[in-house]
C-alpha cells in the first residue's frame, strides 16, 4: 500500500476507534451522568450502576487503544496535544480514577453516606471526561496554541484556562448532553419499572438538548469561528514535516469540505436525524432503536468534526504552518505498514471477543436479581 493510502488508512482507523470509544463507554459515562438523579434510593442506584457494570471495563479499553494508536501513527500530534492539553488530560486522568474505586468500593458497607459520596463520585467520574473530551474537540475546531521550531520540536503557548472559552464550553456540553442520552438509552433498554420511565425522560432531555447545542455550535462555525485551509504544500507523500506548507485560516472555512466532498454531508444529518428519532422514541416500546439512535447521533457528531477538518488534526492558532495535518504528522510508510497487519488481525478478535460478551450479558438488570445476587452484584 503507498504511503499516502497508509495516511488516510490511519486517519479513518483512529476515527473508528474514537468512534468505539464513544459508543461503548459512552453509555457507561453517561448513565454515571444521570445516576444521582434517575436513582433515587440505593436500590434503584444499584440498578443503574449494574446495568454497566459488567462491561464498563471493557469498553474503557477503546480509550487506551486510541491513545496508543495516536502515539505510534501520529507522532507529532500526541507530543503537541499531550504538551497543550497536558493538565485537561490529568483532569480526565484523576476524574477517571473514581469509576473502579466507585464500583467497587460502594457495595463494601451498607451506610447510606458512603454509597452516596460514591455515587457523586462516579457521577464525576463520567461528567469530567465527557466535558473534557468536548471541550478538547472545541479548542481543536479554533486552533490551539503552539508551534515548531526548524527543529520540529513543539512549544505551547497556552494555559488550562484558556481552554475553558464559550465555544469549547458549548462543544463540551454537547459532549455531556448526548454522552447522557446514549446512558439513558441503555439505562431504559436494560431496566424496568419506575428506573426505565425516568431514563425515558432523561432520555428525551439529554437528547433535544444535545441536538439544540450541536446546531448552535454548527452555526457558531459556519459564522464566527475561524477555520483553516491548506494553500500550498509539500507532495503528500513526503517525509512528515509541518512546516513545509502554508495555511490561512478565516471563518466559515471548515464549511468548505461539505462543497468539495458533497457526501460529507451525511454526517451532520445522521448526527441530527439521530437526536430526533432518540426523542421521538424515548418513551416508545423501541428500547434498541433508541439506543441505536442516540448511537448515530455520537457517530455523526464527531464524524461532522472530522469531516470539518479534514486534512487538519490539530491546527495552530500561533503559527498557522505548524498546523497538523494526516499528510504531514505521520510516522514512516513501514510503521503504519505493520501497524496496519497488527489490526487487520487483532482488530477482528477484539470485536468477536466483545460481541460474545454483551450476548452472555444481555437481559434486564431487575431488582429481584440485585436481591438473590446481593453479595456478587455491584
Amino acid at each position: 500500500m503507498d504511503y499516502v493510502t497508509l495516511k488516510l488508512v490511519w486517519w479513518v482507523l483512529i476515527g473508528v476507534l474514537l468512534i468505539g470509544f464513544a459508543l461503548t463507554d459512552g453509555f457507561d459515562m453517561g448513565a454515571a451522568i444521570l445516576l444521582p438523579f434517575i436513582g433515587k434510593n440505593d436500590g434503584e442506584r444499584r440498578i443503574v450502576v449494574n446495568t454497566v457494570g459488567a462491561t464498563w471495563e471493557g469498553n474503557q479499553v477503546w480509550l487506551i487503544t486510541a491513545g496508543g494508536a495516536m502515539f505510534a501513527a501520529w507522532p507529532l500530534v500526541y507530543a503537541a496535544s499531550f504538551s497543550g492539553f497536558y493538565f485537561a488530560m490529568l483532569l480526565v486522568l484523576f476524574a477517571l480514577f473514581f469509576r473502579p474505586v466507585g464500583f467497587d468500593y460502594r457495595n463494601k458497607r451498607e451506610d447510606p453516606r458512603w454509597r452516596t459520596a460514591w455515587d457523586w463520585a462516579l457521577f464525576v467520574g463520567g461528567f469530567v471526561p465527557a466535558l473534557v473530551f468536548g471541550v478538547a474537540f472545541g479548542n481543536l475546531l479554533q486552533g490551539v496554541p503552539f508551534e515548531f521550531d526548524t527543529d520540529l520540536r513543539v512549544t505551547y503557548h497556552g494555559g488550562f484556562f484558556a481552554l475553558l472559552n464559550p465555544f469549547a464550553l458549548v462543544c463540551g456540553l454537547v459532549s455531556v448532553s448526548m454522552l447522557a442520552a446514549h446512558g439513558a438509552a441503555f439505562v431504559k433498554m436494560k431496566t424496568d419499572g419506575i428506573v426505565a420511565r425516568r431514563a425515558s425522560v432523561a432520555l428525551r432531555i439529554m437528547s433535544l438538548a444535545a441536538v439544540a447545542l450541536f446546531i448552535i455550535a454548527g452555526l457558531l462555525v459556519a459564522t464566527v469561528i475561524g477555520g483553516y485551509q491548506i494553500v500550498d504544500a509539500a507532495p503528500l507523500d513526503s517525509v512528515a514535516n509541518p512546516l513545509l506548507k502554508s495555511v490561512i485560516g478565516a471563518p466559515g472555512l471548515w464549511l468548505n469540505n461539505y462543497s468539495t466532498y458533497p457526501w460529507m454531508i451525511a454526517a451532520p444529518v445522521a448526527g441530527l436525524l439521530g437526536g430526533v428519532l432518540a426523542l421521538l422514541l424515548a418513551s416508545s416500546r423501541f428500547e434498541k432503536i433508541a439506543f441505536i439512535s442516540t448511537g448515530l447521533m455520537i457517530a455523526g457528531v464527531i464524524l461532522t468534526a472530522g469531516f470539518s477538518m479534514f486534512p487538519f488534526i490539530m491546527p495552530s492558532s500561533l503559527d498557522n504552518r505548524s498546523s497538523l495535518t494526516v499528510w504531514d504528522s505521520t510516522s514512516s510508510q513501514m510503521t503504519l505498514q505493520i501497524m496496519l497487519i497488527a489490526v487487520i488481525i487483532f482488530l477482528p478478535l477484539i470485536l468477536i471477543y466483545t460481541s460474545w460478551v454483551y450476548r452472555v450479558m444481555r437481559g434486564k438488570v431487575t431488582a429481584k436479581a440485585i436481591e438473590e445476587n446481593t453479595h456478587s452484584m455491584y
